[in-house]
């Protein structure tokens, strides 16, 4: 039976023997104090959705709840029942609404294994080390701008380059969350991203040579010959490490690099320089064969794992770079180096995009200062024309000084 709840009425409620009772309010239908065999005290509030199902709301507990606030927190719920909400359908979809450990879940499922070793492997890092401990626990649809700002800021004190990655990796994953529905905008967008140079380290024609003879002189020539082949033929190191003689034409000169292999995910078909095709030869000559005298591996450089490949050359490389007395250059500044070379030699910033496999001109616009000193020489010839002059002649001086 109904009567008015008060808060006397709460606090003499009797217990039920098991179970629990509700006793219902005369004056707000539906709603009520629900009383445990524990001692429990809730509110409550009974109704039906527009299917006609009955459901009943927990509002909450007597002590954090008065009586009054409970009563009109009922009100308002049953003035939008009235107008076709379910708020316990809409507590429960809150409840069970995806997290960000559920989203970096379907990510890893459905759109990592799209990305190339590297990249997985770098995805993989911040997912563990960042976005797990920091948001993983997170409704996705509560996540928000602010959110995003702080944990970019925070990671920018210290790592400002990786902010900016870790800040990529989310903008994919939230919109991948819109594509399947589990919110509808990126909270990442309009998060200022830290400004970055671009590293514009190259090798000296003497830093070449100290590194030719560390290469050289290391007592491991897999390693070394994946450094080879990067300083040769300016591929990432992702595509020396993968490389199968099957894409391989030696006997022609040139390397067709799949799609699944390059940034770009596009075929890259690209000519090998004499160098690069001696060391390639080399190379299959010291290879293990099988008995129709082919490579057992299908890789150029074979991993410790049967039909595998090397995985990287971390260990190797610093060793490497300490001999050859580079220390800092990376393994990424062969591939600038390359590009420098080409420069020095002419080729235009087309033909140098084409060699490294850039699908986009601005990529390769980052050369565009390689061709100061040519530049420099061409200027120089239109001045010497046009005012009729020559260059200075270089007069050889003997070793006893004498012209």
């Amino acid at each position: 039976m109904a009567e008015r709840i008060t808060d006397k009425l709460v606090r003499e409620l009797a217990l039920p023997a098991k179970g629990n009772a509700i006793i219902y309010d005369n004056k707000v239908a539906g709603f009520g104090i629900r009383v445990t065999a524990a001692g429990v005290k809730s509110f409550v509030l009974t109704y039906r959705n527009t299917e006609g199902r009955e459901r009943r709301l927990t509002i909450g507990r007597y002590g954090e709840w008065t009586v009054e606030l409970a009563r009109k927190h009922a009100g308002d719920l049953k003035r939008k029942i009235s107008l076709g909400d379910d708020p316990l359908a809409d507590r429960i979809k809150i409840r069970t609404a995806p997290t960000v450990n559920d989203l970096t879940d379907r990510y890893i499922e459905d759109h990592l294994p799209r990305k190339r070793p590297s990249s997985q492997a770098s995805d993989r890092g911040m997912i563990a080390r960042i976005i797990r401990p920091r948001l993983g626990t997170r409704k996705v649809a509560a996540v928000s701008h602010a959110d995003m700002d702080k944990l970019h800021r925070d990671m920018g004190v210290a790592t400002p380059y990786q902010a900016n990655r870790c800040l990529a990796l989310l903008s994919k994953m939230f919109n991948l969350a819109i594509r399947w529905e589990w919110r509808v905008d990126n909270p990442c967008r309009g998060v200022e991203r830290y400004q970055e140079e671009k590293r514009k380290r190259y090798l000296s024609t003497e830093e070449i040579a100290r590194l030719t003879k560390a290469l050289d002189d290391h007592p491991d020539q897999q390693p070394a010959n994946v450094v080879r082949l990067c300083l040769l033929t300016g591929c990432r190191l992702g595509e020396a490490l993968g490389a199968k003689w099957v894409d391989l034409d030696i006997g022609g000169g040139t390397w067709t690099k799949p799609g699944a292999t390059t940034k770009q995910k596009t075929e890259h078909h690209v000519p090998l320089s004499a160098a690069a095709v001696m060391l390639l030869k080399s190379i299959l000559a010291a290879a293990p064969k099988d008995a129709d005298g082919a490579p057992e591996s299908a890789f150029v450089f074979p991993g410790h794992m049967p039909a595998g490949h090397l995985l990287n050359i971390k260990r190797p490389w610093p060793a490497i770079r300490e001999a050859a007395g580079i220390e800092g250059v990376r393994l990424h500044d062969l591939r600038h180096t390359y590009a420098s070379i080409l420069a020095s030699a002419g080729a235009s910033l087309p033909m140098i995009g084409a060699l490294l496999g850039h699908t986009q001109p601005n990529t390769t616009a980052r050369y565009v200062h390689l061709f100061d000193d040519p530049l420099r020489k061409m200027t120089d010839e239109v001045g010497h024309v046009v005012t009729g002059t020559k260059p200075a002649e270089v007069v050889p001086i003997r070793k006893d000084g004498a012209a």
